[in-house]
């Protein structure tokens, strides 16, 4: 300690590896909450030339209120990070703290934590030995002591690493069972309706105010589909509540809360990232939950507002001053990742692999950002070179979105969500990018005789039993439709695969009816590429360029094939799913001109049974 500041390193000898205890050393917001931080609320920030964005802060503690500017935290994927405060107010002048893990010979992790305090006036001198010398030092080894323990368990960071006692009294308990109840009386499995009954009644507030189905999934060890179609059913019955969040494309970090998806606007802004952008539906927009009030208030605080797990894509972010470098070695994962800075959003991409170099170097000029394309080790030596006259704000990360997010595109697809929330559709006149999807049309063949034959009242039962056909399909494979038109369909699904399955499926089933029915022959196309939502008649509707070409593909169908685009077929599940013998799937190569595109010949393929 010396008479300016005041300076503690703890170290501590942990049983979980680096990569285990990261997601919940580096949670930032829980771990402050869990060692008994006040929460904190967000001020607005003086922008400084030259320098990366900051945050300003600020909590009350005994009736005194503390604000303070906070620098962005700097980290390295899964070994440390660090953040610096200058306090405008309060006993502190200025903190910096730090966390580092290194892997142990034999096993474990030596987690060094590490404290610098520079005090305002002799109220600091007296208060920084008591608060962080005694009573932070008693908390931190606490809680780094519990995380060890739920690392090793493999809890998901999120997950139940803040379980508490049940806060509810008889009457919410009483309606928690009876709802848990209906939901197991109406089907849903008993198990997983036993665990979202047991996080609402002992989660905490920070897990339960943001409830992601997909993550507790992984969690639980079940099937995403199985437990978000569960969260939606338990929305319907009143158990929770369902909002929809708007991302940022760089941080990816909730800019907006909607309550319907009539109050999502295309058009937002990042403060942190300083960009407006357009949201869109498979990135941008994603579904969280939160127990209804009736069961359990919950109350959403943030205790950090920036650590490494609210950006849990990024790998590498680091402040290099202006005219100097630095060198890193994250952990990285195979695939496609991306280097930008504060200045250069737009970014540049890296492909990692086992066969990368060991050494990149990663370059910010005046004019932008100074990298070819360049392949990395999963563990390379990362060197920073920051050659602008500015301070910059060094970001490396995963390009896929990917992860735990359960995206509008995808929820917005599901046949349940059709069923049970009729009404949620954009505003009116609104359109939202969707991204991929893939897009179904089907049509009976023939029906016009199929009326004539059998008579009007005989066949339009025929018909609405091929609904219930398709139907029963599409929503098996995680698809909807979106409308009838006629004996038409229009159907979409997140991804090809499922619906090229879902269409087979339907054609031999309605070709080879029960005893008794009449053979139908369905014609079918599908198509994938990115589309527009909209509204239309008060449903959620789906336009553009790739709809008109599905479409299109439909009457070249036999009825005994579906006919797929180039786009379709080089879907790599399609092509393992073709590939695989035991599907009992061929595909024919054609080429044909669509009309509205007579332009351009299309790749076509004709799939069907062998």
């Amino acid at each position: 300690m010396s008479e300016k500041e005041f300076h503690y390193r703890w170290e501590y000898d942990l049983r979980a590896d680096p990569r285990a205890l990261w997601p919940l050393v580096s949670d930032t917001n829980r771990f402050n909450r869990d060692a008994g931080l006040p929460d904190v609320a967000r001020r607005a920030a003086d922008a400084e030339p030259g320098r990366a964005p900051q945050r300003r802060l600020r909590l009350s503690k005994l009736g005194v209120g503390v604000e303070w500017d906070e620098e962005p935290f700097e980290w390295v994927r899964p070994f440390r990070f660090g953040v610096v405060r200058r306090y405008r107010t309060g006993p502190v002048a200025e903190a910096r703290v730090s966390a580092e893990l290194t892997e142990r010979v034999g096993g474990g992790t030596r987690l060094v934590y590490d404290v610098t305090a520079r005090p305002r006036g002799a109220l600091g001198r007296a208060v920084i030995p008591v608060q962080v010398g005694r009573v932070s030092a008693r908390k931190f080894a606490e809680v780094f002591r519990r995380y060890d323990a739920l690392a090793l368990e493999g809890a998901a960071a999120g997950g139940d690493a803040g379980a508490v006692a049940s806060p509810l009294g008889a009457s919410e308990r009483a309606l928690l069972e009876a709802l848990s109840g209906r939901l197991v009386a109406g089907g849903e499995d008993a198990e997983l309706v036993a665990r979202l009954r047991e996080t609402i009644a002992r989660g905490d507030d920070l897990t339960l105010s943001r409830m992601r189905p997909y993550a507790l999934a992984d969690a639980w060890g079940a099937t995403r589909r199985d437990v978000l179609e569960l969260f939606l059913r338990a929305t319907r019955a009143g158990l929770l509540d369902l909002r929809w969040e708007l991302l940022c494309p760089l941080c990816r970090g909730p800019q907006q809360t909607a309550e319907t998806l009539s109050d999502v606007r295309a058009g937002q802004h990042c403060d942190s990232c300083m960009i407006d952008f357009e949201v869109d539906f498979d990135r941008s927009v994603e579904v969280v939950f939160r127990p209804n009030a009736s069961v359990r208030a919950v109350e959403a605080r943030e205790f950090c507002v920036g650590g490494p797990q609210v950006t849990p894509h990024v790998v590498v972010q680091q402040l290099v001053p202006a005219g100097e470098s630095r060198t890193v070695r994250p952990q990285l994962e195979e695939g496609r990742h991306r280097f930008r800075t504060h200045a250069h959003a737009e970014g540049v991409s890296f492909l990692v692999s086992r066969e990368g170099g060991d050494t990149l170097t990663l370059r910010a000029e005046g004019g932008g950002l100074g990298v070819g394309e360049q392949r990395a080790s999963t563990r390379p030596a990362v060197t920073l070179f920051n050659d602008t006259d500015g301070e910059q704000l060094f970001v490396v990360e995963r390009a896929a979105w990917g992860g735990q997010a359960a995206t509008a595109a995808a929820v917005t697809a599901l046949q349940l969500f059709r069923d049970l929330f009729a009404s949620e559709a954009l505003r009116p006149g609104d359109r939202i990018n969707v991204g991929q999807m893939a897009i179904l049309f089907t049509d009976l063949r023939d029906s016009t005789r199929l009326y004539r034959e059998i008579g009007d009242a005989v066949a339009f039962g025929a018909v609405m039993s091929h609904f219930d056909v398709l139907r029963e399909e599409i929503a098996a494979s995680g698809g909807s439709i979106v409308k009838t038109l006629g004996d038409a369909v229009m159907a979409v699904f997140p991804r090809p695969a499922p619906a090229l399955r879902a269409i087979i499926n339907a054609q031999g089933r309605l070709a080879a009816p029960p005893a008794g029915a009449r053979p139908l022959t369905l014609k079918a196309g599908l198509h994938s590429g990115a589309c527009i939502a909209v509204t239309l008649n008060g449903r959620l509707d789906y336009f553009g360029s790739n709809v008109n070409i599905a479409a299109r593909l439909e009457p070249l169908s036999t009825g005994a094939d579906c006919v797929i685009t180039g786009e379709v077929r080089r879907d790599p599940e399609v092509s393992a799913l073709l590939g695989d013998p035991a599907s009992g799937l061929a595909a024919e190569p054609s080429e044909a001109r669509l009309k509205g595109f007579d332009d351009e010949r299309f790749e076509l393929w004709r799939v069907k049974r062998t």
